[in-house]
């Protein structure tokens, strides 16, 4: 059974110890921002998942002997994987992003902004100099765009259970509307159409007949070339810049043949590389019309791939 990964997380005001505490959040971790120190101990005792404290200046208590002394115990115990990042910045950088969201530093004297913001970074950096020099890693973000500094913590902590992108596949009938939670739409009412064949209207996009005949269309290879090829260059560049869930939405005419031919194809495509996909398809047990088109009844139709 491997160590529960327990983050101590500090550094200066303004330098991104919140947006790496949501980081972790969204990798699963367990968060707590500026708890009081005294039940610090009682936390990590609280549950088995991974764990990440934001610990700063303004935390109730704050010692930093005392929280160096806290840390080394859990360092201690051979079921914890106790690490303490550390944020940091350049002046000047820490400057202009309290210029810019007009906050109060928490210990910059005089005014209700904080006028002398350099005296409150400075009484800062030496109240946590001792966690400075005892952290496992310190990130200055000087320079660092948020979405790299999001790549920087998945690759260093992300647990081995922890979720990644999640896409969602909406096969769906244009009449009744686009999906509203559509990212990526792509329109397939170009391929020929099986509702105008009597014999294959019946069925659906998830039969072998509808497949033959959609699929024979000399434009579908080439399309779904490019289609999986746009997909696989985009996806993992959307997972980097840390985006959570992704929904591509494909629609035909009714929302019965075409549309769920493709995202069926997609979808396991898709989950054969690795991705997570949840497949969806809106309109399938909407009755077909004479135009092809889609009637107003009708209720969706989910799959789920691991």
């Amino acid at each position: 059974m491997s160590a529960r990964p327990v983050l101590l997380v500090t550094g200066l005001s303004g330098a991104g110890k919140a947006s790496i505490l949501r980081t972790l959040e969204d990798l699963g971790f367990e968060t707590v921002d500026n708890p009081p120190l005294q039940i610090l101990d009682e936390l990590v005792a609280d549950g088995d998942a991974p764990l990440a404290i934001g610990v700063d200046t303004r935390s109730r208590g704050f010692d930093a002997s005392a929280l160096l002394g806290q840390l080394s115990r859990l360092r201690a115990d051979p079921r914890i994987a106790a690490n303490l990042v550390f944020a940091t910045a350049e002046e000047g950088v820490l400057l202009r992003r309290f210029s810019e969201t007009r906050r109060r530093h928490p210990l910059a004297p005089g005014g209700a902004l904080g006028s002398r913001v350099t005296e409150g970074i400075a009484r800062e950096a030496a109240l946590l100099a001792p966690l400075r020099d005892a952290a496992d890693w310190v990130v200055d973000t000087s320079e660092l765009p948020l979405p790299e500094l999001r790549r920087l913590i998945e690759r260093r902590f992300r647990p081995e259970n922890a979720a990644g992108l999640a896409i969602g596949i909406v096969s769906f009938g244009f009449p009744k509307g686009l999906p509203r939670e559509a990212d990526l739409v792509w329109d397939v009412r170009f391929l020929r159409n099986p509702h105008y064949d009597p014999a294959l209207r019946p069925m659906t996009g998830r039969d072998a007949p509808i497949a033959a005949f959609v699929e024979s269309d000399a434009a579908f290879t080439p399309f779904w070339d490019r289609m999986t090829g746009m997909m696989e260059l985009l996806l993992p560049r959307y997972a980097a810049e840390g985006k959570k869930y992704l929904t591509v939405a494909i629609g035909c005419t009714g929302g019965r043949h075409r549309s769920v031919l493709v995202a069926e194809r997609l979808a396991s495509h898709l989950a054969s590389l690795g991705w997570r996909v949840d497949l969806i398809h809106r309109d399938l047990a909407t009755p077909p019309s004479a135009t092809g088109g889609a009637s107003t009844a009708g209720r969706e139709a989910l799959a789920h791939i691991s």
